[in-house]
């Protein structure tokens, strides 16, 4: 790939990279969630440092990617964000990486490893869901119109609804710093792209491509969470032909922020067994 290309890559998604480096170095690989951007891993990346490449990335649309790259046509399906996510990779010469990413961008990281899974040796989805919205007996958390309520509010008071949708994130009694922190998150992003990748995030179906991963994962469940209910994280754990579920004992849909030293562990003592194992 021509250098110019690869830097406009690694420019448009804000990529950013530390800790140890060289060829024979394995990569881990971090992507926020909606509303956030790479500082969301503040908590828990730097503890990698020392041991993996560490990859930090924006969404296009969040952060300090470059917003003039997101469009409704490329960014109207998860599809464009994992595009975006193996462009990074290509353009990284990264395989063989271990990928963590929260929410909606753990989806978008499964969608990627079916798409080329020789890019990722390992998973961990941190509160993931493949589907918000209840479904002939699977239930994901929201009834259809709670959604609907959910996105007519942000259309109808933006900066409102982020006061009032960061404290369910984060959980009830968590800290006032984590909660304003994440509320200022949702401000600083751009509104009319947040409204349109929450719409694609919570009307959103990944349940199929659950089918075709193989490559070993690691699910990070909030007990009490509920925009991805635990019920979600045990179906994931289920679909999946090699994986497991570590439930850690915190509130909010962010355990990385309302549990880092937890969230560490669970991610440590499952790269430890599957090196074990390999």
């Amino acid at each position: 790939m021509p250098q110019l290309a690869t830097s406009s890559i690694l420019e448009r998604s804000n990529v950013t990279i530390s800790g140890v480096s060289g060829p024979n170095t394995q990569a881990i690989v971090f992507l926020h969630g909606l509303g956030g951007d790479q500082n969301d891993w503040r908590l828990v990346a730097p503890a990698f440092e020392n041991q993996y490449q560490v990859v930090l990335l924006d969404l296009i649309g969040a952060g300090k990617s470059d917003l003039n790259a997101y469009t409704p046509t490329t960014h109207g399906t998860l599809n464009g964000h994992a595009s975006d996510l193996l462009d990074v990779l290509g353009a990284l010469a990264l395989h063989d990486v271990v990928f963590v990413g929260h929410s909606v961008a753990a989806m978008i990281g499964v969608i990627a490893a079916v798409h080329e899974p020789q890019r990722f040796s390992k998973m961990v989805l941190v509160s993931p869901s493949p589907r918000f919205i209840n479904d002939h007996g699977y239930a994901g958390g929201f009834e259809q119109k709670d959604i609907t309520e959910l996105l007519a509010a942000m259309e109808a008071d933006y900066n409102g609804w982020s006061h009032g949708f960061a404290p369910v994130m984060m959980g009830a009694n968590e800290s006032p710093e984590l909660v304003m922190a994440l509320t200022n998150s949702f401000i600083r992003t751009n509104p009319e792209i947040v409204k349109h990748f929450a719409r694609v995030t919570f009307f959103s179906d990944t349940r199929t491509e659950l089918g075709f991963l193989t490559i070993p994962t690691l699910i990070v469940q909030s007990a009490h969470d509920v925009i991805a209910p635990l019920a979600v994280g045990h179906y994931i754990n289920e679909q999946l032909a090699d994986s497991r579920i570590n439930v850690i004992e915190t509130g909010g849909h962010c355990p990385h922020l309302s549990a880092p030293q937890k969230t560490l562990r669970a991610i440590a003592d499952f790269l430890h067994h599957e090196t074990q194992l390999g």
